[in-house]
């Protein structure tokens, strides 16, 4: 049996634009994670990773304790979905990161977190 088998945790995002405010070069964002125990053992999400990176190329990372305040605990098969939000000063840009997660018996893994894109209406072709 493979690490990959044991530890598996699928991250999907939703991401949605919320509202402009340009002349003060705010574009706020929401996005929606879905977090999935595809793995064979429970787990759970202790720290977040984030790296958001707007259309001038401005990076900013964003680490911090569990996700909206809690720090789930996900037996396989089960899920966690919570909503939240950033903001850039452009109309695009793309995210990706990571959860640390941890095994009842200690072991630490990663759980990646794609790229996704956030982009105002009409920005995108």
């Amino acid at each position: 049996m493979s690490k990959s088998e044991v530890h598996n945790i699928d991250v999907s995002v939703d991401s949605a634009f919320v509202e402009a405010d340009e002349g003060q070069n705010r574009f706020i964002f929401s996005y929606t994670v879905t977090i999935h125990n595809a793995g064979l053992v429970p787990a759970r999400l202790m720290t977040r990773h984030w790296i958001i990176t707007d259309s001038n190329g401005k990076t900013r990372e964003v680490k911090g304790e569990g996700v909206v305040g809690e720090q789930p605990y996900l037996r396989p098969g089960e899920s966690f979905q919570y909503t939240s939000g950033t903001m850039l000063e452009t109309p695009a840009g793309i995210m990706h990161g990571s959860y640390q997660m941890i095994t009842d018996d200690g072991t630490k893994f990663d759980a990646p977190i794609s790229s996704f894109i956030l982009a105002a209406p009409r920005v995108l072709h």
